[in-house]
Formats: structure tokens, sequence, C-alpha cells
């Protein structure tokens, strides 16, 4: 389900502020990225930015060489399978009677190659969502996401990349998105000197199904 969203910047930074949007894996590793979903950069006050929150999630595989695999449609409960193709290098397909199924609504993509490690990355709306890195064989990469998205202030975050421990640990606000069909996601606050506000986050216009 595609969820239309609209930022819209109320506060007094005038445009200067950069905010990123993000998901969390529900099921977190110490192996696996935060990635800066959506970069928003240079919003003049009172202007928006409309862009699209989708809960289908896609997958694909990829090496350190900026090769990747085409994407795959992953719903809750999926199983892939990446095994070696003749030509030596991995490919993703999906599993359709694994053998220890995922659990409840779990993504996952297990390394069945006798040799050589992936990337396995998840997609929203076509960007990179979240990624675990150097997946040798025999292990595998478990996704599980809820319709939520975080957002914070920041500054040099590139989207798509992975996001330093300093804006994960940083202040940030949490959307539910479950059953929203369409809202508005209203920055405030800000300025500078004595009557500087901290930069807050709001959900409004929010139509519901």
């Amino acid at each position: 389900m595609n969820i239309p969203l609209r930022f819209i910047n109320r506060s007094k930074d005038l445009g200067a502020s950069e905010v990123v949007l993000f998901q969390r894996n529900v099921i977190p590793d110490f192996d696996e990225l935060a990635i800066a979903w959506k970069v928003i950069r240079y919003c003049g006050h009172g202007c928006l930015h409309p862009f699209v929150y989708s809960t289908e999630t896609e997958v694909s595989i990829g090496d350190d060489y900026g090769n990747y695999s085409p994407r795959l449609s992953a719903d809750d409960g999926d199983c892939f399978t990446v095994s070696a193709h003749p030509t030596g290098r991995g490919r993703i397909t999906r599993d359709p009677v694994p053998a220890h199924g995922p659990t409840g609504s779990d993504i996952e993509v297990a390394n069945r190659m006798r040799r050589g490690a992936v990337n396995v990355n998840a997609y929203s709306a076509g960007r990179l969502i979240a990624a675990k890195q150097a997946v040798a064989p025999g292990q595998k990469a478990v996704f599980r996401f809820t319709p939520m998205l975080w957002i914070a202030a920041v500054s040099q975050v590139q989207e798509g990349h992975a996001l330093n421990s300093a804006v994960l640990s940083s202040e940030n606000t949490e959307f539910v998105l479950s059953g929203v069909t369409s809202a508005d996601i209203v920055m405030t606050g800000g300025g500078g000197g004595a009557e500087a506000e901290p930069l807050r986050f709001a959900l409004e216009n929010v139509v519901r199904r």
C-alpha cells in the first residue's frame, strides 16, 4: 500500500534545516545498517515536499563492486535463497517451500552458496531502507518491518547511506502509519539566538481508512 505524505516546513529555520526519514528493522542485528531512506533539504518556510511511503518491500543482493541483482517483491513470511549462478556469482530466488519457514511477518534471505558473502538490501518505494552486509554462507538476513517512520533533524547525511550512531541516538520522532492513507508531517520550532526552540515534528491532517 502506498501512503502519500507531505513534509511541511513551518519552522523558523527558513529552509536551512535538513531532515532524514528512516525505518528500523524490528529484528536488530549488530552487522545491519540503518539507512537514510529519505533526506529532505532546502525546503523553505511554508513550503512542502510530497513523497510516498510504501508498506510493500523489495529485496535484492549486491556485492562490494556496486553490482546488484534485480529486486524481488517480498511479502511478510517470504523466504529467499541465494545460490550460485553458473557464472559463479550469487543469485537470489524465492523459496516456495523453505525447510524452516520464517517466523510470522519475517522476511528471510538465506545464503546457501558454498563460498562468497553477499550484501542483502531491502527497499521501500524504490529507496533503500535497510541493509545487512557480508552475509556469509550458512547465514541469513532477517527483516521485519512495521508501518512506522522515524524523522530527525540532521546534517551531512546522504540518502541511501548508513546513519551514524549520533543520529540514531539523538532525539527523533516516531510516526505510526498503520491505518493511515495520507498525512502531513509538519516541522515547527527552530530559529536562532535566545529565542531558538528545538525542532519538532507532528503528524497532521491524517486521513485513515
